[in-house]
């Protein structure tokens, strides 16, 4: 993944930079929250790792100002900080819309398993974008067209895609218009005389 670390303080900024890259993962560097979101606008992330406490433009203010973006992907934030993680830092960061939060010193660990889970999650949240975006429904038999043309049922074609089941019943305006007349007419219809029974003797 390409991710951008946020951090003023520049040897701190050169070990997360480290860090990252030896998980594997493209990084790009800023000084505080203002480059950060300069940088967002020329090189589009997915993932950002942030300082909380720097100049001009703090890791919550970041935060927030990434999340009131109109239109954008969403960015899943982890805030890094000095800070101990009691119960009123983390949901100071929680409000600002931080989705993961780790103390300093940098736990190579602890960075890489919050990673794989923010990998997980935006992969589900592209694929639910994508759902939202447009689907392409038969307007009789409501079958989905896919990506080879090919249609098939709407709970097929979701559970392919984001490995949801789904249980199936009636809802009550089904049931009133569909399900009662069905009722109805197997009541009013009429029952069949039963054959007579014929003893054959030999």
């Amino acid at each position: 993944m390409k991710i951008l670390a946020v951090e003023d303080d520049p040897v701190a900024r050169a070990i997360l930079h480290q860090a990252l890259q030896r998980l594997g993962h493209e990084v790009i560097g800023a000084r505080d929250g203002v480059e950060a979101l300069q940088l967002l606008e020329k090189e589009p992330v997915r993932v950002i790792v942030s300082d909380w406490m720097m100049p001009e433009m703090d890791g919550l203010g970041l935060c927030r100002a990434v999340r009131g973006r109109v239109g954008a992907d969403y960015v899943y934030f982890i805030l890094l900080t000095g800070r101990t993680a009691d119960v009123d830092n983390q949901r100071e960061a929680i409000e600002a819309g931080v989705d993961d939060f780790l103390t300093k010193p940098l736990n190579l660990q602890e960075i890489w398993m919050r990673l794989r889970v923010a990998e997980r999650i935006l992969r589900y949240a592209t694929e639910v974008r994508q759902l939202e975006a447009f689907l392409p429904i038969c307007g009789y038999c409501k079958k989905v067209r896919d990506d080879q043309n090919y249609w098939q049922q709407i709970e097929s074609y979701i559970n392919e895609r984001t490995g949801t089941d789904f249980s199936h019943s009636v809802c009550p305006d089904c049931y009133q218009r569909v399900v009662m007349p069905e009722l109805d007419k197997l009541r009013a219809a009429p029952k069949p005389h039963p054959k007579p029974h014929v003893e054959r003797t030999g």
